[in-house]
């Protein structure tokens, strides 16, 4: 299975967006997946950055592929540490800046269903060997011409070919409210996402059942570059 042709066929369904729901794009056009700083409506400063291709976008599903070597933008810590060599405890305080690297190892399938507080996306190791998919929970993504926002919740899941799960990151979560990037009514949202999610996985619905697993990139596709104006802040973005 290639780049163009996805699990379900569910391409074909696919209808110009509604003036709400921003730009609809077509498999194999490149665009931004983009995470902010925590801040009140999407206004903190971009500090994650990732071209992908548009595998496809329907009023269901957004899914994007982004290639093994893609140029990134990712937060390190203000000496170009990584910020995971950072104690939990200063972790979410010390001060940060960002930084390009390449996206090393397999690429990565994300979906995204409009409204949804997550993505799901799927890894593979050498030879695509299925690995496993990863529930990230954040904010509804917003769309704006060159690609979609979201701010990262910090709590995780893991889901197993065998459709076991758990949960991922509960030490990041919790410091990340002891040091006020989440008040206690925002992580009962998440909490609440998460198990919205986990019931979804148990009951094994869309996109774990699409076949996705099986899914591969088109070959003629090429690595999205990372544009210079790659932090701009649109003049309108949609949910």
């Amino acid at each position: 299975m290639t780049g163009t042709s996805e699990p379900g066929g569910s391409a074909a369904r696919s209808a110009p967006p509604s003036p709400a729901q921003g730009p609809r794009w077509a498999p194999g056009e490149q665009i931004l997946w983009r995470y902010r700083d925590h801040a009140p409506g999407l206004k903190g400063p971009v500090h994650i950055c990732r071209p992908v291709t548009v595998v496809q976008d329907t009023e269901e599903l957004l899914a994007v592929w982004m290639a093994p070597g893609t140029e990134c933008v990712k937060p390190v810590l203000a000496d170009g540490t990584s910020v995971h060599e950072e104690p939990l405890a200063t972790r979410y305080t010390a001060p940060r800046t960002t930084a390009r690297s390449r996206w090393f190892g397999g690429g990565v399938l994300k979906l995204a269903r409009p409204g949804d507080s997550w993505s799901v996306w799927l890894f593979w190791g050498p030879g695509w060997q299925f690995k496993n998919w990863y529930v990230n929970l954040e904010e509804p993504r917003s769309r704006w011409a060159g690609g979609v926002d979201s701010v990262d919740h910090f709590l995780d899941i893991a889901v197993y070919p065998d459709r076991s799960w758990n949960w991922l990151d509960e030490d990041e979560f919790a410091q990340a409210q002891r040091c006020g990037l989440m008040d206690r009514e925002q992580a009962d949202r998440v909490r609440e996402a998460g198990r919205a999610a986990v019931g979804l996985i148990e009951e094994w619905g869309a996109p774990f059942s699409g076949g996705w697993e099986d899914w591969r990139p088109d070959p003629a596709w090429s690595i999205p570059p990372l544009p210079d104006d790659w932090d701009r802040t649109p003049a309108h973005m949609s949910s």
